[in-house]
């Protein structure tokens, strides 16, 4: 048997970077996968490629008018929810006008970021919770950051958010085990991973050549991670295996974390 399966698996931003890969991962260990996210085309193409134990939902986090719609569908068509990955999020450098200094912030801009890195994860949270009370456990596991360990000059919308996601995952953590749910929370602190998220910040040719090799020269293993990294490191908190395991911040980072460079510069 596959290590999730008979699961229910809902993932946000799933349609790439590491939240497809954290669908390919689940799909692969049992799970039915419902993935979800604001780029349909893609994510149906996702799921026709899964095929069958998987599935396409469009969901945008920061509205709670169809995070209300997911939930009605999931209590449904499954009965509840095991595990529910929020993955979806935003650097704000190509969805907004920023800028994101913490001299020059663009309120509008710095508000989207928070609605859907932040809000979005809190509204995942508060209707993951009551379906997977009715299956009498589940594990939620929150996508931060480095980020939201360490300040980030040029990006304080994107850090601040992140954080906020590491802090909430702790109270969600604590509120499930108080209440005896048997409902696990974790965060999850990935850096350096390439994905479409830094196409932004690496530019083009040689130019991103050398902005990869300055940034590598910064992680003590030497190179950058990939999004499957990050789905391994979810599915040991979606699988039973991390039963005694809550309120963590797990870091998927080559090392950063562990010495003095924290900054992406």
């Amino acid at each position: 048997m596959g290590r999730l399966e008979n699961k229910i698996a809902l993932i946000t931003g799933a349609a790439r970077g590491i939240g497809e890969s954290i669908a390919r991962v689940f799909h692969r260990e049992g799970a039915r996968v419902i993935l979800s996210d604001i780029r349909d085309e893609q994510g149906k193409v996702l799921a026709k490629e899964l095929g069958e134990m998987a599935c396409y939902t469009h969901l945008d986090v920061k509205n709670e008018g169809e995070w209300q719609l997911v939930y009605e569908k999931l209590l449904l068509e499954f009965g509840g929810l095991d595990i529910l990955v929020n993955n979806a999020g935003i650097t704000g450098f190509l969805e907004t006008t920023g800028p994101f200094d913490a001299e020059n912030p663009d309120m509008e801009s710095f508000d989207e970021v928070m609605r859907v890195n932040l809000n979005g994860t809190v509204l995942g949270c508060k209707y993951a919770i009551p379906l997977m009370k009715r299956k009498g456990k589940g594990s939620i596991i929150n996508i931060s950051s480095r980020s939201g360990i360490v300040g980030i000059p040029g990006a304080a919308a994107y850090a601040a958010s992140k954080a906020g996601v590491r802090n909430h995952t702790k109270s969600v953590a604590l509120r499930c085990a108080e209440k005896r749910y048997n409902i696990r929370c974790n965060s999850i602190h990935p850096a350096a991973i390439m994905t479409p998220m830094w196409d932004a910040m690496l530019g083009e040719g040689e130019i991103r050549e050398k902005i990869i090799k300055d940034v590598e020269a910064g992680i003590p293993l030497g190179h950058f991670g990939d999004s499957e990294d990050v789905a391994f490191a979810a599915l040991y908190l979606a699988s039973d295996e991390s039963k005694y395991v809550t309120g963590i911040e797990l870091n998927v980072d080559g090392g950063i974390l562990a010495g003095s460079e924290a900054r992406p510069e």
